[in-house]
């Protein structure tokens, strides 16, 4: 699990201001449970000079690193007007939305820095159909499983219902053949 910062959260909850300097800490959870906290200074005063300043201690062996990190921001200006605010990954030298420390890592950086890959991009191929059911089934709040059936949501159209149905008896069959073709690999018979 890796702790995550993102500029535009900040932004949206007024953690990090344009034109001004603010200061505060950030928190993570796991489960419920303090997973750690960091001090931060955002100076965004000057657009041109923008920093996002960390301040971190970190265990490493039997001792203890105080880190001070600087994050470079920078902006774009979208075609319908205003400002996106970017970081700038102090390794990869890239503006991204957000920055990762991972386990046993030592600084934020980009997800590309650290190679980190998405979810999806772990699942094994012949998995793929049943992540697509598991998702569909939460999303429409029924249980997840495969040959567990979905019900149409209370205020849902029937018509919107029916293209998820279709969908669904789609991801089953394909599910059903990943099974058979997984008992016959393993020598086994229905």
């Amino acid at each position: 699990m890796s702790k995550k910062i993102d500029l535009a959260w900040m932004i949206r909850t007024g953690r990090a201001k344009p034109g001004q300097w603010i200061s505060g800490s950030l928190s993570w959870n796991c489960g419920g449970e303090p997973a750690g906290s960091i001090s931060y200074s955002a100076n965004m005063e000057d657009p041109s000079n923008s920093i996002l300043r960390l301040s971190y201690s970190r265990a490493y062996g039997d001792g203890r690193e105080h880190v001070e990190q600087t994050v470079r921001l920078v902006f774009t200006e979208p075609n319908f007007g205003g400002r996106r605010w970017w970081m700038v990954c102090p390794y990869k030298h890239v503006r991204v939305a957000k920055l990762y420390l991972p386990n046993g890592g030592d600084r934020f950086a980009s997800r590309k820095a650290w190679r980190l890959a998405y979810n999806s991009q772990r699942v094994a191929y012949r998995d793929r159909a049943f992540e697509k059911l598991f998702r569909l089934q939460r999303k429409l709040g029924c249980e997840e499983g495969f040959d567990a059936y979905i019900r149409k949501p209370k205020g849902m159209w029937q018509r919107t219902f029916d293209r998820y149905l279709e969908r669904y008896e789609e991801l089953d069959a394909q599910c059903a053949g990943e099974m058979m073709s997984l008992v016959l690999r393993l020598g086994g018979k229905l």
